[in-house]
């Protein structure tokens, strides 16, 4: 039993020994990843992030006529979450009725004032008018009376008879000023009830108004669709306390889905790259393995602040070619504009690259050794990178430099080389 267990001993010793020198043997050693030389077109791309969003949409819009009844902006008190699909005439959102309220009773006190009012201008126009048409009437019979003792007094003398006359003609007199009077104050008294009438009928229309302004602050849905929140100014959506002002009611929208927009910003160093119709690659985070097709629509003219830094960024709109059900607005889209292609040229990984001070170079492969090769870069996508001068069609980059690279020499270009292409 002793001498098995020295030999099981021995035996393990020698199995950790071998695993121990593989393991670690092969990682001490830097892995050689190579990668050939490419010849052909290479493509010139932007790449960016963007949104999607319909490129037409129906509004749903909140009450039309707040500024009539002079409310600035209500709140949204409720609405359905951001998604949902709805038929038409369907429940969307609900506005704060508050100031809206206060302003119906406010007109209905004030409604009963003007009616109040009214009554008491009829009350008092009828009890004037009917107190100057008994005066009316009383002056009317003292002027029969003058009348009469003016028949009577022909047999008296003649200062008498003269007398009488006078008391007749300033009876006429007032009899027809009396008339006149009524008739004024009738006019007056018709004027006052137009008046009182008008502003009472005024204050019923707006409150008319204002109870058919309250009935649309249940919002719904004008047809089917799905409900996609508005984005405020600040880009931020119109949620549950967001503010709805007069000028612009819209509360949410119902994107067309069967054509969408990729929405992105451009940083202006790229932006002279970009122009209207060029071709774009896109994906989609949410479904990475759907790849779509694009072309570049719109291209802003003035650029804005990007909030995260101090860049400014032009917003560029790209239309989807293809049509996808499960393409949905806020989904976030990586778009590769291809603004140039540039043909037969050779291209090499820009992790081949490698740089000191001014001087570019790679590690190529040389049967089993690595060279330390001078080259010239030109233009550059996200991944790959031209050479101008120093590798050949048929060469091969390492991408990590290899052990003991400090000790390599440079392989440098010809002067004449790097005169040509400097003067490029």
């Amino acid at each position: 039993m002793t001498r098995k267990k020295y030999i099981y001993l021995i035996a393990g010793i020698l199995a950790l020994t071998i695993i121990a020198y593989f393991f670690f043997g092969k990682n001490n050693k830097k892995q050689q990843i190579t990668s050939p030389v490419k010849k052909g077109s290479f493509p010139i791309e932007v790449t960016t992030t963007g949104e999607l969003v319909a490129k037409s949409s129906e509004k749903i819009t909140g009450p039309q006529n707040l500024r009539q009844i002079q409310i600035y902006q209500v709140k949204i008190q409720d609405i359905i979450p951001d998604g949902t699909v709805v038929d038409s005439g369907q429940y969307v959102a609900s506005l704060d009725r508050t100031e809206i309220s206060n302003k119906i009773k406010d007109e209905e006190t004030n409604l009963e004032k003007l009616e109040t009012q009214m009554t008491k201008t009829r009350l008092d126009t009828s009890l004037e008018l009917r107190s100057a048409r008994d005066e009316l009437i009383n002056l009317n019979y003292a002027l029969e009376e003058k009348k009469i003792t003016r028949e009577q007094s022909i047999y008296e003398p003649p200062a008498t008879i003269r007398q009488v006359e006078i008391d007749l003609e300033k009876g006429k007199r007032a009899f027809e000023q009396a008339e006149k009077n009524y008739n004024l104050r009738y006019q007056k008294a018709v004027a006052n009830m137009q008046e009182v009438a008008a502003s009472y009928n005024q204050a019923q229309r707006k409150l008319e108004q204002m109870k058919e302004v309250l009935t649309q602050f249940n919002v719904t849905a004008p047809k089917a669709g799905m409900v996609i929140y508005k984005r405020n100014w600040d880009g931020n959506k119109m949620g549950i306390g967001a503010t709805v002002s007069m000028w612009d009611p819209v509360v949410a929208e119902l994107p067309d889905l069967t054509k969408m927009i990729s929405k992105t910003y451009i940083n202006e160093i790229d932006i002279s790259k970009v122009k209207v119709g060029q071709l774009v690659q896109l994906g989609i985070d949410a479904f990475p393995d759907k790849k779509f097709t694009g072309k570049v629509m719109e291209v802003a003219n003035i650029g804005e602040q990007n909030p995260s830094n101090n860049a400014k960024v032009y917003e560029v709109k790209i239309i989807v070619n293809e049509f996808d059900s499960t393409l949905r607005p806020a989904m976030t889209t990586k778009n590769k504009i291809l603004t140039t292609t540039i043909d037969n040229v050779l291209f090499v990984p820009i992790e081949a690259i490698f740089s000191n001070d001014s001087i570019a170079y790679v590690y190529k492969k040389d049967g089993g050794k690595a060279v330390k090769q001078q080259i010239i870069a030109g233009q550059s996508n996200d991944n790959e990178i031209i050479i101008q001068a120093g590798l050949d069609a048929k060469d091969e980059v390492l991408l990590v430099a290899p052990e003991k690279a400090e000790n390599l020499s440079l392989v440098p270009l010809s002067k004449e080389t790097i005169l040509k292409f400097k003067k490029k």
